[in-house]
C-alpha cells in the first residue's frame, strides 16, 4: 500500500514539475498542460475565445500550436502568417483540402462548392463561376438591387422610424438578403423583409440546419450519426430542415420550368436556374442537373444571407462608433452620386456605386476587424513543411484565423485595432488592393470568393440607400460579443460571425441626433439633405 502512495505521489510530483516548466517557459503562452494539453485555457477564455486566441498569435510570431486532449486527435496548428496562408491557400493548394469530414457534416449541402474538392470541387468551380461572371448578371443585378430596397428595406425602415420602433438590423440585414440571394438564384422574391416580420420557411431550416452543423462539430461522430440513424434529437430536425429545403428548392425549379415554358426571351431577367435550365453548355455537361441545381441553391442562398447579412450589421455598429467615418461617406455620396437630391435612391447603377472609395474602405475595414469566416480549416494530404519553419504531418487539421490575422501588428501596423477606411484608399484617391493572403475575408487562392464584387456592390446600394434617408442609433445597453455557436455552424463552410444579442437600433429619418454608448452628439452635413 505504502508503495503504490509513493507511486502515485512521484506522479503527482512529475506531473507538477512537468507543468511549472511549461508555465515557466511559457512566456505568454497558453499553458500546455499534460493530458489536456491547452484545452483549460480555452474553456477559460471562452467568452473572448477570439481575442485570446489572437493574443497566443501574437506572442507565437502568427503561429500557434492548440493541444487538444492526448490521442483524441483533436490538435490544431492556427495560424496567420501570410507566407503560410499563401503555402496553404495557392502554392500548395492541392495539398490542404477541405477533407472528407466537412462533406460529412455539411451533407445538407450536397456536392456544391463549398463542400468537395478535387475534380468534383473544379466541376462544381466552374459551374458557379459560370454564373457569377456572365455579364447579364452583372447587368440584372441593379434590378434586383432596386427590388430588394423598394419593396423591402425602405418599407420597413420608413415603418420603424415613423412608429419610433426599435429593430434588430441583423435580422432586417438577414432577411433583405434571403430575398436578393434567391432572386438572384430563382428569379422569385420569398417576400421574408416584409413589416409583419413574419417567420419563412427557407430560414427556418436553414437555422436549424445551422444549429446542428454546430452540434456535429462538438459531439463525437458516432453519437450524432446513431441519433440520425435513430431518428431521434437535433438529428431529427436537421432531418426535417433538409426536407424543407429540398421542397422549396424543388418547387422554385418546376416554377421557373413552367415559366421558360410560357416564354424563354425574357431579356431583363437573368437567374441561374435560368441559366441550368436553358444553357446547359455554358455550365458543363452533368448527369444529375437537378442535384446540381438543388445544391447550388441552397448552399449559395446560405452563403448570401449570412455572409453579406453580418457584414452590414458589423459595419453600421463601426460606423455609430465612428462617426466621423459616416459623415466622410455621407460627404462622399454627396459629391459622387447623381441621387442625393432625388426621392429614388435605388436608381443608381453599379458604375455610380463604383465611385464611392471612402465606402469600399469603410466596408473592407469592417471585414477586416470582423471578418464574416472568423476560421478556416484545412486537411493535409501529405506531410509539408510551412515558410514560418513548421512541419506539419499528413491528416493535420490547418485553422487559417482571419479574425486574428486583422488584428496582428506585424500585417497591419499598430493602429490594427483601429477603424481607419483611409487604410484602403490610395494617395491618388484610388481604391487600395491589399493581397488576399493578408486580407482573407473573401478567402484566398483558387478557393477565393467568386461572388465577391457582387457582395461589394450590393453592401453599398444598401448602406447608401440607409444614409440617405436615415440616422441609425445603436442603443447603448446592448452588450458587444461574438456569437461562438454561430461561428462554429458555419466554421467549414466558410460563413459568418454574427453578434451575440443582435443589433438592437433605432431608426430615425431625417435627424441628426445619435446617442452612442450613453454619450448624445449633434452633427451638421451642411448641405446635405436627409431624407
Amino acid at each position: 500500500m505504502e508503495i503504490l502512495t509513493e507511486v502515485i505521489l512521484a506522479i503527482v510530483a512529475i506531473i507538477f514539475l512537468h507543468s511549472l516548466r511549461c508555465f515557466l517557459l511559457s512566456s505568454g503562452k497558453p499553458w500546455n498542460w499534460p493530458l489536456v494539453g491547452t484545452l483549460p485555457m480555452a474553456f477559460l477564455h471562452f467568452h473572448r475565445i477570439y481575442d485570446k486566441i489572437t493574443e497566443c498569435l501574437q506572442a507565437g510570431n502568427g503561429v500557434f500550436l492548440f493541444k487538444g486532449v492526448w490521442f483524441t486527435g483533436t490538435d490544431r496548428l492556427i495560424t496567420t502568417n501570410p507566407a503560410n496562408v499563401h503555402r496553404i491557400m495557392s502554392a500548395n493548394f492541392s495539398n490542404y483540402p477541405k477533407g472528407p469530414e466537412s462533406k460529412r457534416i455539411f451533407d445538407v449541402f450536397g456536392d456544391m462548392l463549398f463542400n468537395s474538392d478535387h475534380d468534383e470541387w473544379k466541376c462544381h468551380r466552374k459551374i458557379t463561376h459560370s454564373f457569377l461572371n456572365d455579364q447579364r448578371l452583372h447587368n440584372y443585378t441593379p434590378k434586383i438591387n432596386q427590388h430588394i430596397l423598394e419593396k423591402g428595406l425602405i418599407p420597413v425602415l420608413e415603418h420603424v422610424s415613423k412608429q419610433g420602433l426599435e429593430v434588430d438590423l441583423q435580422d432586417v440585414f438577414e432577411r433583405l438578403m434571403l430575398d436578393a440571394t434567391c432572386m438572384m438564384l430563382t428569379g422569385y422574391d420569398p417576400g421574408s423583409l416584409r413589416c409583419g416580420f413574419e417567420e419563412v420557411a427557407f430560414s427556418r431550416a436553414m437555422d436549424d440546419a445551422s444549429y446542428t452543423i454546430f452540434l456535429r462539430h462538438i459531439l463525437p461522430e458516432r453519437f450524432w450519426k446513431l441519433q440520425k440513424w435513430l431518428g431521434i434529437g437535433q438529428e431529427k430536425i436537421m432531418t426535417s430542415a433538409c426536407t424543407t429545403l429540398d421542397n422549396i428548392a424543388h418547387n422554385y425549379v418546376e416554377m421557373k420550368q413552367e415559366q421558360l415554358r410560357i416564354s424563354k426571351d425574357n431579356e431583363q431577367e437573368f437567374d441561374a436556374l435560368r441559366c441550368f435550365l436553358t444553357e446547359d453548355e455554358a455550365i458543363g455537361s452533368t448527369k444529375h442537373p437537378y442535384s446540381v441545381m438543388r445544391d447550388t441553391v441552397v448552399g449559395l442562398m446560405f452563403a448570401g444571407r449570412d455572409t453579406t447579412g453580418a457584414a452590414l450589421t458589423w459595419l453600421f455598429w463601426l460606423l455609430s462608433q465612428n462617426p466621423l467615418a459616416e459623415s466622410k461617406i455621407r460627404e462622399e455620396m454627396e459629391a459622387k452620386l447623381s441621387w442625393v437630391d432625388a426621392t429614388d435612391c435605388w436608381s443608381c447603377d453599379t458604375g455610380e456605386l463604383s465611385k464611392l472609395v471612402y465606402l469600399h474602405g469603410a466596408i473592407c475595414e469592417s471585414l477586416r476587424l470582423y471578418p464574416p469566416v472568423p476560421f478556416q480549416i484545412r486537411t493535409t494530404v501529405q506531410p509539408d513543411m510551412l515558410p514560418s519553419g513548421h512541419r506539419v504531418n499528413s491528416n493535420s487539421k490547418i485553422v487559417l484565423s482571419s479574425y486574428a490575422m486583422g488584428r496582428m501588428k506585424s500585417i497591419w501596423g499598430e493602429d490594427c485595432l483601429e477603424f481607419k477606411p483611409e487604410r484602403w484608399v490610395s494617395e491618388k484617391g484610388g481604391m487600395r488592393i491589399e493581397p488576399s493572403n493578408k486580407f482573407l475575408a473573401f478567402s484566398s487562392g483558387p478557393r477565393i470568393c467568386p461572388g465577391k464584387e457582387l457582395a461589394f456592390i450590393r453592401m453599398k446600394a444598401v448602406v447608401a440607400a440607409i444614409l440617405h434617408y436615415y440616422n441609425v442609433q445603436v442603443l447603448p445597453r446592448r452588450s458587444l460579443e461574438v456569437d461562438l455557436e454561430d461561428v462554429f455552424q458555419r466554421l467549414l463552410l466558410d460563413v459568418t460571425c454574427m453578434m451575440l444579442t443582435g443589433s438592437d437600433q433605432e431608426i430615425h429619418e431625417g435627424s441628426l441626433s445619435r446617442t452612442i454608448d450613453d454619450a448624445s452628439l449633434t452633427r451638421s452635413f451642411g448641405s446635405y439633405k436627409s431624407g
